[in-house]
């Protein structure tokens, strides 16, 4: 099994996807047109630059083997190789779904996330 990607999603917008049975995206993906994830090497500074001060949000991890060709790394931030899935993102991809606690304006992660 690779190693996860991952999506930093505000609880109700989460919510709403796990009733629908899959993830469609947040504004800024469907502005886009695909669902910008990071790797575990990305997603500290994806927090702190995009989702900075805000609460109530979640960490998805999913499973990138099972994407398919509909996930591509492409080139974003400093020219790092970002995961985007050009499709829905079903439940079936999941891993996991935990907390991102917002303590003393920082998001705190779980272990093993560097």
């Amino acid at each position: 099994m690779s190693e996860p990607i991952y999506k930093i999603c505000p609880r109700a917008l989460w919510r709403e996807a796990e009733r629908a049975g899959r993830f469609d995206g947040a504004p800024i993906d469907l502005a886009d047109g695909f669902i910008h994830f990071s790797t575990a090497a990305q997603v500290r500074e994806t927090a702190a630059q995009h989702f900075a001060g805000m609460d109530d949000l979640v960490l998805v991890a999913v499973d990138a083997e099972t994407l398919g060709t509909a996930l591509r790394y492409e080139k974003s931030r400093g020219g790092a190789l970002f995961p985007h899935l050009y499709a829905s993102l079903p439940m079936s991809a999941v891993r996991g779904v935990v907390d991102l606690p917002l303590v003393a304006g920082r998001h705190v992660f779980p272990q093993g996330i560097p």
